[in-house]
């Protein structure tokens, strides 16, 4: 099998958990490719859903995750948070009660750093290879196949990892040791944060000078102020849409992880603090599944600025 990046990689018996938008896309790569994957998600509805359209290649569905664990040579998982990660891989029930020696797990979901390291703790008992790995590039980069991963673990197993993550990843690289995969993923989430927030105050002192702002757009987007944000984003905050991309909710979940590690390791993030308090005035109301982008309806609406 030839992957995005070039990569090959002989066929797997590879367990799926989590088929949200994100992980639903990445466990269709993985099946694209030839791998015989077993999928697993608490809603059955979506486990059908998934396994109907993916019937054509070597899938099935597992009922429990330690029928996952007998079954597989690596597992991967999207899942929401600390607990969900902590519920599927160490708990009476989680998968690494049956997974054998020698097999790795693979973790896409964005948790703090001290439940990585928690789970590979777990993982090193059992002789289990633990990969934080999260993800940047959203569900347009999942279902593309062109996800950026930033991920922690033994270095010795990198290329085996980035063979096994090549199907629906542009870029893999190692930052560290267990846990620093979540690090790097939140200095991401750091930057395309303030991002947003100095692209929504732009875009809305432009609008009361009175600006032509999608003229202004072409010009700066070709200069020092030029950003993804800027280009995938700035277009639609000027239309007011925001029904998709990487929903406000869980960003206020990132910045979360973010903050209390900031405050661990003595770390300055005052406007990280102030964006995230913007984040949580869009959900409280009612916006939190819409874009991160929605920044700039906190600025515009009547129901913020009145």
């Amino acid at each position: 099998m030839i992957h995005n990046n070039g990569r090959t990689s002989k066929p797997r018996k590879v367990g799926f958990i989590g088929l949200g938008k994100m992980g639903s896309a990445m466990a269709g790569h993985l099946a694209r490719f030839g791998h015989i994957v077993h999928v697993f998600n608490r809603s059955k509805e979506k486990t059908d859903n998934w396994i109907k359209a993916f019937e054509s290649y070597s899938v099935s569905h597992v009922n429990s995750l330690d029928l996952m664990g007998e079954a597989c040579e690596v597992i991967i998982s999207c899942v929401g948070d600390d607990d969900d990660l902590r519920e599927i891989t160490y708990s009476p029930t989680g998968c690494f009660q049956t997974m054998q020696k020698n097999t790795v797990f693979i973790d896409h979901s964005t948790t703090s750093f001290d439940v990585a390291q928690e789970v590979n703790r777990f993982a090193v008992e059992r002789s289990i290879s633990f990969f934080d790995a999260p993800v940047s590039g959203g569900t347009s980069g999942a279902k593309n196949g062109i996800l950026s991963i930033m991920f922690g673990g033994p270095k010795e197993q990198t290329e085996s990892f980035k063979d096994i993550v090549g199907a629906y990843s542009k870029t893999a690289e190692r930052m560290g040791d267990v846990g620093s995969g979540q690090l790097a993923k939140m200095v991401n989430q750091i930057c395309i944060s303030g991002l947003i927030q100095g692209l929504a105050e732009g875009l809305k002192f432009g609008l009361d000078s009175g600006l032509d702002m999608k003229t202004v757009l072409s010009v700066i987007s070709k200069g020092a102020a030029q950003s993804w944000q800027m280009e995938n984003r700035g277009s639609t905050m000027l239309e007011g849409k925001y029904n998709f991309g990487f929903a406000v909710d869980h960003m206020i979940k990132d910045l979360t992880i973010v903050l209390e590690q900031g405050r661990k390791q003595n770390s300055d993030l005052e406007i990280t603090k102030h964006v995230k308090e913007f984040y949580e005035d869009l959900s409280n109301k009612g916006y939190g599944n819409r874009d991160t982008s929605a920044l700039l309806l906190r600025l515009t609406s009547k129901e913020f600025t009145r």
